[in-house]
């Protein structure tokens, strides 16, 4: 009978399967396509159904397939096995995305618009924002990885989606009651859609969110936290090559205001060895909604 519990760390998995563990890595940020628990240290665990679908994902790869082919078929086959009403719920946001999506690489804003539309009819915005938009930013990135296309359908779908997401965020109302939040880009971070997804989800719970789209500079970071005075910090660190810098910033605010709630995401703990990422585990506010959940639930 096979294992359902997380036995296996990342080491142990890229032995078996012969997969880097940044590949690895890399295809859980990227797909999604299983989510290892954590264990106290924050070190990945995966278990038994892990190991089959990447596997399976291995098989197709060998076949000849891309990776988003191998993950697609992989994933055809998972939903077979769920529930009715979450299938049907699921494959009619993937519609919606693929069809968003469509619009806007052919330039088309009031086709976009048209399925964004729809979609705000059928789902909440936080739904809309987080399972519509969310994997649409994963795929423009891919696309544009692979040189699948230019520049220019890069820029003009993702202001679309920043102005879309802006437009919710202002519109949400905020509970003065519940703590308020200070969301900022990472030291040279210039990518903060990402952040403006999170900055939506504290929203539409309630907080009271002060968001800064662009970085600040180190000794202006001080004065904003004095003036706002917020409960909570949330930096974004998307890029390989500011990781260092955004855990110095972080480690350093955190002595300086004990009391304050310091979250980092983007994928940092990607690119860190175990050790590191034990360092700042309680620092990682991860990247799913079920991640943010857990992570404030914990504070």
């Amino acid at each position: 009978m096979a294992r359902t519990n997380a036995t296996y760390n990342i080491k142990a998995v890229s032995q078996l399967l012969g997969i880097q563990p940044g590949t690895l890595r890399a295809w859980e940020r990227r797909y999604k396509i299983i989510r290892p628990s954590r264990n106290e240290a924050g070190h990945r665990l995966y278990t038994d159904d892990h190991i089959r679908i990447l596997k399976g994902l291995m098989e197709k790869l060998d076949k000849g397939f891309t990776i988003s082919q191998a993950v697609s078929l992989i994933e055809s086959n998972e939903k077979a096995d769920t529930r009715p009403d979450h299938f049907e719920q699921t494959t009619q946001l993937e519609k919606i995305g693929d069809d968003l999506l469509s619009g806007l690489l052919s330039f088309n804003e009031k086709e976009a618009q048209r399925h964004f539309d729809y979609a705000f009819s059928l789902f909440t915005p936080e739904t809309v924002a987080i399972d519509v938009l969310g994997p649409i930013l994963g795929k423009i990135g891919d696309l544009h990885e692979e040189n699948g296309i230019t520049s220019a359908h890069e820029h003009f779908a993702l202001q679309f989606i920043r102005s879309r997401i802006g437009m919710m965020l202002i519109s949400i109302p905020t509970d003065p009651l519940l703590p308020k939040a200070l969301l900022v880009c990472g030291p040279n971070e210039h990518h903060e859609l990402e952040l403006l997804l999170f900055a939506l989800f504290l929203k539409r719970k309630g907080y009271d969110v002060v968001y800064l789209r662009q970085r600040i500079d180190g000794g202006d970071m001080q004065i904003v936290i004095d003036e706002v005075k917020p409960t909570y910090m949330f930096m974004s660190c998307p890029l390989k090559k500011n990781t260092a810098e955004a855990i110095r910033v972080v480690e350093s605010l955190q002595r300086q205001y004990t009391d304050l709630k310091i979250g980092l995401g983007g994928y940092v703990d990607d690119y860190l060895s175990e050790l590191d990422q034990k360092k700042i585990h309680p620092f990682m506010v991860g990247n799913s909604k079920k991640d943010w959940e857990n992570w404030l639930q914990e504070r």
